[in-house]
This record gives structure tokens, sequence and C-alpha cells, in this order.
């Protein structure tokens, strides 16, 4: 009868240390998951943090601005005189956002957004190039975030910008030289209100008293400086004064454009071939089609496409 009892106790006893184990393998298998989650989401944190940084950044972007032919719009009454010290205008700047076009993929901008919305609707699209029924999927183009700004420049009528001084003065000597030198009338100079001279960039901003002075000095690109009994050219330009404001990050969506994916099995054929079927199939009102503005197609390398607004 003992000898059962024991038995039975340590029948008891194996199944209570089994399912305490099973208890501690899943906790174990719960735990593992749940850290490899909190890895992944730290990860995709640190991923949107970057995105974030490189979007904004310190809010400075460089980027050349074609020269554009200007027309006279509007006329003002200044409110006081020193509102003729400076010329100021402003631009509207929108940065056009990048698309990565994949082989077997292709770009399809209809003239209107109804044809390329309806388009999108039906998903499916049967197209023959060279007597081959291609199916391909329409979808919306999935664009990035884009960014917009506008810049303020006021170009000064009493400042000027002066730069390539020569370092061979302390910096209270040469800022009296700089203002002696641009006082001269002979040179076009004139009364110097103050100057602001950087001895490391080797540059200068001198402030004339007479608004008419500065802009005589800007009919050349130089001006001289004596040190020592020897001429110097020094560069002069117009002093201006840049503003960043209303930075805007958006999100943009093509309401005329497509995403055609599924060629790519035709890498070895011509891509205007195929640009020419495409646009063939959707001009077409019964394939759902419309009048197609441009298209796209890329069957050998990526492409890089820029949207704007």
């Amino acid at each position: 009868m003992a000898a059962d009892k024991n038995n039975e106790k340590q029948i008891f006893t194996e199944d209570w240390i089994d399912e305490e184990f099973m208890r501690d393998e899943q906790t174990k298998i719960l735990l593992n998951d749940t850290l490899r989650e909190n890895i992944n989401l730290k990860v995709e944190i640190q991923k949107l943090q970057e995105e974030l940084q490189e979007t904004t950044g310190n809010s400075q972007i460089k980027e050349d601005i074609p020269e554009t032919k200007m027309k006279f719009t509007s006329l003002e009454n200044p409110e006081n005189e020193s509102q003729f010290l400076n010329i100021s205008c402003s631009f509207q700047v929108s940065s056009p956002v990048p698309y990565e076009l994949q082989k077997g993929e292709a770009l399809i901008t209809f003239e209107e957004e109804e044809v390329a919305q309806n388009v999108i609707r039906m998903g499916r699209h049967h197209v023959h190039i060279k007597d081959i029924a291609v199916e391909v999927m329409a979808k919306p183009v999935p664009l990035k975030s884009g960014v917009r700004f506008q810049v303020h420049v006021e170009v000064s009528k009493v400042k000027i910008t002066v730069t390539e001084i020569p370092d061979e003065l302390p910096e209270n000597q040469m800022r009296d030289k700089l203002e002696l030198s641009f006082c001269k009338s002979r040179n076009g100079g004139g009364e110097v209100e103050c100057v602001e001279y950087d001895k490391q960039a080797r540059s200068a901003v001198i402030t004339f008293v007479e608004s008419g002075v500065a802009e005589r000095i800007l009919k050349n690109k130089d001006y001289p400086l004596y040190i020592n009994q020897d001429c110097h050219r020094v560069a002069v330009s117009p002093y201006m004064e840049t503003h960043l404001k209303k930075f805007q990050v958006f999100s943009g969506i093509s309401k005329r454009t497509v995403l055609l994916t599924g060629m790519g099995d035709f890498d070895m054929m011509d891509e205007e071939t195929v640009e020419d079927l495409i646009g063939i199939h959707f001009q077409r009102e019964k394939n759902g089609g419309g009048e197609v503005d441009t298209i796209k197609c890329s069957l050998h390398q990526p492409y890089v496409a820029y949207f704007q607004e």
C-alpha cells in the first residue's frame, strides 16, 4: 500500500515537473519573441529618426537656381525713405520628389486625372506586346515626401561685400586701412559709416553713409587697396541677406500618373517600342484609357523619375 502511494506521488511529481518545464519553455519563447520585436521596433524608430533628420536637417539646401525672366507687376509708394535703401524679393521653392522606377515597371501620365484614376480602379490590364498578351497591374505611384519653402533676399544699397583681402596687416590696422581706402572719392568711394572685417575669411562688409556710393563702386568687380605702396585688387560684390521662411515637408500624391508593373520578362526588347505599344493600348477608351501625356518604361535598368507640384 505504501509502495502504491509512493508510486502515485512520484508520477504526480514528474507530471508537475513536466508541466512547470513546459510553462518555463513557453515563457522563454514568449520572452524571446518580445525581445526580438522590441529590437525590430528600436531599429525602425532609429531609421525613421534618421530619415526625419535628413529631411529637415538644419534647413540648409544648396541648389543652383536657373536664370528667370522677370517682369514688372506692381507699383508701391514707400512709407519712408529707408525703404529705398534695400531691394527685396522672395521666391517660392518646391523640391522635385524622386521616384525610383525599377526594371519591369513603367510610368504613364494621362492628360486627365479621371482617366488615370479609372485605370487604377480597373487594376489588371492585358496589353499586347509583340503578339504576346501581358498582364500588367496599374497602381498609384508611392511617392516620398517633398519640401517647400520661401527664400527672401534683400540686396542693400548702402553696403557692399569685399573679399580676397590680403592677410598682411593686424586686424585693427586692416579695418582702418579698408575704411580709408573706401573713403577715397577718386576711386568712386565715399564716407564710410562702419567696417565689419573678418580676418579669417579675408572678407569685410563696408557700410556707407550715402546710398549712391555702393552702386558706384559695384560698377566694377574689383577695387584698389594700397598696402605699403603695393596695390591689391580686392573683389567687391553686392551685400545680400537671405532668409529661409515657411519651411514645410509635404506628402505628394500623383493624380495623373499611374505605375504599371509586370513587364520583367521583356528586358531584351527595345524600351521605345514597348512604350509605343503601351501608349496605344491605354489611349483607347474601350481599355479604360484616354489621352496619354508621357510614358517612361524601365526594362534594362532602374531610372529615377521626378515629380513636381
